[in-house]
């Protein structure tokens, strides 16, 4: 929002503060200011003049040398070269001495034997933003209007030398994207009284505006307050031009004295207004409605619209004439032969426009203000004050009466709070009148009961403030956030920490990372064909796609991390990379319904991808590739520092995985065994697809390890009493998991056993097809005595024993 120093000082004492002062004000109290523009670049000594003749310049085409009354005395000879400098024109005119603001100074100059004693100027020599002027202006001189009066300085005539404040104004202040506003806050912050403009109209009694015109609201939750008044016969022309300078101020390109008249009063008082020919409309009807599907109106901009059930139209009963709060159609626009004038102020909801204009690509200073919800109590005299204007500046006479429909009615707010409350928040000592006054300032009604308790009604103009410490924010604000005492707190303060999961993640991350993997972060939405390659752990789950994707690639949530590690993996192998070792931890996407009736499930998932070379050259060895127990051994190194027991590794064939080279990993919860993830190697055709060699990935369920680590670790001194090692090497059937003859050894040997370790597995023509040799390394100690050499011996020969029994297992010779 653009603030006019010249313009707020008509409506608020400003005298004794610059526009820097007030600024600096401003942005103190809460509302920051961009910065302070000076309209005046550098213009000195021009002035009004009267272009009394023109003359071709007798040796050159493109000049005319005119005669001009610039108030100095005596007429000026000024050659100029403007196409459309003609005699009978008030123009500025540079005299002798003058500066503008490239820095030339005007001299006395001959141009083609021709003296010159000037310059007649154009609006950009001005230092002025001629793209707001029309076009034909902008190639030339500007062309004053003829009552300028001749000799005065062009810096009052333009209010060239008027300052603008630049407002940066967030989304809850939009009551001051008026003037009004503006002059209420500067007000309230200078302790000064605000003058209100001028909103009378002598109305003409004869004519009744509701025998002419009638309105109706059929979208009622879209549009709460609509009012129209009826101008006839106005003339159409320029505005006066004090409004066109403020409204270029404003950043506003002047078109006409109606169109002006409603941008002017939307500056003013923030509220959007709309001026139809009236008699464009059928029966001059107005009915506000949802637009049916497929429906169309050619805007202002000339652009035939296709509109949307959601957007909200403004019509006359049989054609739509403009787009409710973004822009008018085409076919009610008034042109240079209206004469009569329905004047629309409106109350439209805010979400409802913005989302017309956003699809629209449809931005208006009218939009702007409607989205962020205009001040309900200003449709009606927003609507008197246009009115008035378009009587005095257009010549024409108001029918008497305001035609308006409501669709439902606006409730005040009132807010008790008490001044204790409002020191104990903000650490103050304030008395009640000291409170009282800050709410006077601002305009705020209020009612005092008792000492300490206020009623404030709160002005609609003001919809940020809702509660208490709304009014408590404008007390600090009023009282100067600078006189906050700085003050102890005097609450019970919690430490902060970690939760369990966040400490476990953080753990994880910086295990896998010390362990030479890279983490990786993907995005969490993929293609529905990667998820039909590769499901991961939840093949069940229904796919739930965007409604409105990035792309197809992008298109579909993910139910596994491993699709896009392998996609990481391709890009890296494709650049040369081809040892990848790579980790995420990121939550996947689960639900069983076809069609979303509430939030899908949200699993936080483990992804681990080894592929590549286990190490770099090197002159002690030829690395080998990755297999399946390098993958193990970095899992199993995540556990064992989690404090994590009791995982076992059971052979599987799930889709996506070689069929030999996969296990589940199981863990038992609450005496029932679960499997939270799988490790293995892909499947060869995928792998092939991918264009990637031997690949490990590992997926688990990490909500689960989290729950499974131990929360604390306890030290365990160090052993008083020396062990006792057995080893034994068992012939078992090929078939015989090595997992299940340890689980029974350590079932049979309890709590002397202290580990137990598989060195050795071998397969070979000498046992037989179907036969192989286990080797295992059993420790046995207590931390209570030592032990003898017999009792280890009977406890060892009852765990062969029972291997022998349950697996059929003999001792190799």
């Amino acid at each position: 929002m653009k603030v006019s120093y010249q313009w707020l000082s008509q409506y608020v004492d400003v005298s004794g503060f610059t526009a820097s002062e007030l600024a600096e004000k401003l942005t103190r109290s809460g509302i920051e200011v961009d910065f302070v523009e000076n309209r005046n670049k550098g213009v000195e000594k021009v002035v009004v003049g009267f272009v009394k003749s023109r003359e071709k310049h007798p040796d050159a085409d493109k000049l005319s040398v005119c005669i001009v009354d610039a108030g100095q005395g005596e007429d000026l000879q000024i050659v100029c070269g403007a196409k459309n400098v003609a005699a009978g024109q008030k123009v500025p005119v540079a005299i002798v001495g003058a500066k503008l603001p490239d820095g030339l100074v005007i001299k006395r100059a001959k141009l083609r034997g021709v003296e010159s004693q000037g310059m007649i100027c154009s609006a950009k020599e001005l230092g002025l933003n001629d793209k707001l002027l029309p076009k034909e202006i902008q190639e030339g001189i500007l062309v004053l209007p003829e009552n300028t009066t001749v000799g005065d300085s062009i810096l009052d005539v333009l209010a060239i030398s008027d300052e603008v404040m630049e407002l940066d104004l967030t989304p809850n202040r939009s009551d001051c994207l008026s003037m009004l506003g503006a002059v209420y806050e500067i007000g309230a912050i200078l302790g000064r009284g605000v003058k209100l403009p001028e909103r009378e109209q002598g109305e003409n009694s004869s004519v009744k505006a509701a025998d002419r015109i009638s309105v109706a609201i059929s979208a009622k939750e879209q549009c709460s307050h609509y009012a129209a008044r009826l101008i006839e016969g106005v003339s159409i022309g320029p505005s006066p031009l004090w409004m066109q300078n403020r409204l270029m101020a404003a950043g506003i390109r002047p078109i006409n004295n109606i169109v002006d008249i409603t941008n002017y009063v939307m500056l003013e008082y923030g509220q959007p207004l709309h001026a139809f020919d009236a008699d464009q409309l059928a029966n001059g009807h107005i009915d506000v409605r949802l637009a049916s599907e497929g429906e169309k109106l050619v805007t202002l901009d000339g652009t035939e619209r296709t509109l949307e059930p959601h957007m909200l139209l403004i019509t006359d009963g049989v054609k739509p004439v403009a787009l409710a709060g973004v822009m008018g159609g085409l076919n009610s626009e008034v042109t240079d032969g209206t004469t009569r004038i329905l004047l629309e102020s409106a109350k439209f909801d805010g979400g409802t426009v913005r989302k017309t204009s956003r699809q629209l690509g449809l931005r208006s200073e009218a939009s702007l203000r409607f989205e962020k919800e205009v001040n309900p109590e200003a449709v009606i005299p927003a609507l008197d004050r246009a009115a008035a204007l378009m009587a005095e500046l257009a010549g024409g006479q108001v029918a008497s009466g305001v035609v308006e429909a409501v669709g439902a009615e606006h409730k005040p707010v009132k807010i008790e709070i008490t001044v204790d409350r409002i020191n104990r928040y903000l650490g103050t000592s304030l008395t009640a009148d000291q409170v009282t006054a800050i709410f006077e300032r601002l305009n705020f009604p209020l009612e005092i009961s008792g000492q300490d308790t206020l009623l404030v009604h709160v002005p609609s103009r003001r919809g940020d403030i809702t509660r208490a410490v709304d009014l408590i924010e404008e007390v600090a604000r009023l009282n100067g956030y600078d006189n906050i005492p700085t003050t102890l707190m005097n609450v019970v303060t919690t430490p902060g920490a970690l939760t369990k999961e966040q400490q476990i993640r953080r753990i994880a991350r910086t295990l896998l990372t010390n362990s030479g993997l890279h983490e990786a972060i993907t995005y969490s939405f993929t293609h529905p064909e990667q998820i039909r390659e590769y499901a991961g752990a939840y093949r069940e789950a229904k796919p739930v796609t965007l409604a409105m994707p990035m792309s197809e690639d992008r298109s579909t949530l993910r139910t596994s991390l491993i699709p896009h590690l392998m996609d990481a993996a391709a890009y890296n192998r494709n650049r040369n990379t081809d040892d990848v070792a790579l980790f995420e931890l990121g939550r996947v996407f689960v639900t069983g319904e076809e069609t979303l009736s509430g939030l899908p499930q949200e699993k936080l998932l483990l992804g681990i991808l080894l592929t590549g070379k286990r190490s770099e050259l090197h002159w002690s060895g030829k690395p080998g590739p990755v297999d399946f127990y390098d993958l193990k051994g970095v899992f199993e190194g995540l556990v064992s520092y989690l404090g994590i027991e009791g995982l076992r590794y059971v052979k599987s064939q799930p889709e996506g995985f070689h069929p030999g080279r996969t296990a589940n990993i199981e863990v038992e919860l609450d005496g029932v065994r679960k499997v939270i993830g799988t490790i293995g190697q892909l499947h060869p055709e995928l792998q092939q697809k991918k264009d990637l060699s031997d690949t490990y990935v590992l997926e688990v369920e990490f909500d689960a390890l989290a729950a499974l680590a131990k929360e604390s670790f306890t030290y365990q001194p160090l052993p008083r009493y020396p062990a006792i090692s057995r080893d034994m090497a068992l012939v078992v059937g090929i078939d015989v998991a090595v997992g299940d003859l340890t689980d029974k050894a350590k079932q049979t040997a309890g709590a002397l056993l202290e580990s137990i370790q598989v060195f050795d597995i071998y397969t070979g023509e000498r046992l037989g097809a179907d036969k192989k040799s286990v080797a295992i390394s059993l420790v046995y100690r207590t931390p209570e005595r030592t032990l003898t050499d017999e009792e280890v011996s009977e406890l060892h020969a009852r765990v062969v024993a029972d291997l022998e029994t349950s697996f059929g297992a003999e001792l190799r010779k």
